[in-house]
């Protein structure tokens, strides 16, 4: 069984009720239970974190290194200028898929630039919550390629 965790930075507890335009209707609350509902249906357990801080949000990335497989993150502001957490990211050394709800490329031009893809296997944005399940999926499959390639053949 993987073990991930989720996490989301500020302002995103208020999803839901903040622009539902440009961030959609479903609640926090509801995009966790989904999350939570598809990692155990794919056999892997999904902790949740969120924080309006960046300090609490790295303290949450480090201590993932002790008990997470990798991470899904989405950073909301911090994307675009933190490098406390793109250092975080880049020193626990676990898959991390970075996901945003908008098409950050579409928004505007300070939003373009993301300092946390460099040190992700990858990135997914503008597809509403649907970023968080693809963004899953696709940690899950890396998880699950890793595992393969370090199983010894049989025989």
């Amino acid at each position: 069984m993987f073990k991930i965790l989720l996490v989301h930075g500020p302002n995103l507890n208020l999803l839901g009720w903040r622009e539902p335009a440009v961030y959609g209707k479903m609640s926090f609350d509801e995009i966790n239970a989904r999350m939570i509902k598809v990692a155990a249906e794919n056999d892997a357990e999904l902790r949740v974190f969120q924080s309006n801080s960046e300090g609490a949000l790295v303290d949450a990335i480090q201590e993932a290194r002790h008990w997470a497989d990798g991470i899904v993150i989405n950073p909301g502001a911090y994307s675009h200028y933190s490098i406390a957490l793109r250092d975080a990211i880049s020193a626990v050394k676990l898959p991390t898929v970075e996901v945003h709800l908008s098409n950050i490329h579409a928004r505007e031009e300070f939003r373009h630039r993301t300092v946390l893809t460099p040190v992700c296997v990858g990135m997914l944005c503008g597809f509403g919550w649907r970023s968080y399940l693809h963004g899953l999926h696709a940690l899950i499959a890396i998880l699950q390629d890793r595992a393969q390639a370090e199983t010894p053949p049989a025989g």
